[in-house]
């Protein structure tokens, strides 16, 4: 056989499968993510969720000026009203999740975003949502924020509650709000 001709066969076998490879890699933790959530072991979907670049994005330029221990438990207590305030309902739409089409990732070195279709099925109605994952890669991809319909959740999160916090009383009193919320919910535990 031709030497350029087995090199292209070759080429044409490895090639997918290591799209193939690398498709798999980003989308895991997606479908890891919405499995744990749906069946209502939230504390492995919170391990997915890259908590301290989701610090960065609601804090600003505050993020910085935060100490290490308030940047620490920030992120906990983030990711604790997270889990308690949208796991549960985004659960309660889970219930009748009928399948869910992730679309190729577009990766670009550590960075990586992925649409996604979920048809709900509803017994009055179907629905279907476009959702938009962005994921950060620092020795495994992770969730950094969703977009559903276009909204970033983060973005919303941050413009509507912490940025305004922040400026009103810093860091102590974003952190004691945060804490305040998380004593309301301590009946609901995370799982």
């Amino acid at each position: 056989m031709n030497r350029p001709i087995s090199l292209v066969l070759c080429l044409a076998a490895v090639l997918p499968t290591a799209a193939l490879a690398a498709h798999d890699e980003v989308v895991k933790p997606l479908k890891t993510v919405v499995g744990s959530v749906r069946y209502g072991k939230d504390l492995a979907a919170l391990k997915l969720f890259a908590g301290d670049e989701q610090g960065k994005y609601l804090c600003g330029a505050e993020w910085e000026k935060g100490t290490a221990d308030q940047r620490k438990e920030f992120t906990q207590l983030f990711q604790t009203l997270f889990g308690k305030i949208a796991f549960p309902k985004v659960r309660k739409n889970f219930e009748n999740l009928d399948s869910i089409t992730y679309e190729e990732p577009k990766v670009d070195a550590d960075k990586a975003e992925v649409a996604s279709t979920i048809l709900i099925n509803h017994p009055l109605k179907k629905q279907e949502l476009k959702l938009k994952y962005t994921l950060s890669n620092h020795g495994g991809w992770k969730v950094v924020d969703v977009a559903v319909l276009g909204d970033s959740m983060l973005q919303g999160i941050r413009d509507d509650q912490v940025q305004p916090i922040l400026k009103e009383g810093g860091w102590p009193h974003l952190l004691d709000l945060m804490k305040q919320k998380a004593k309301e919910l301590d009946a609901q535990p995370l799982k």
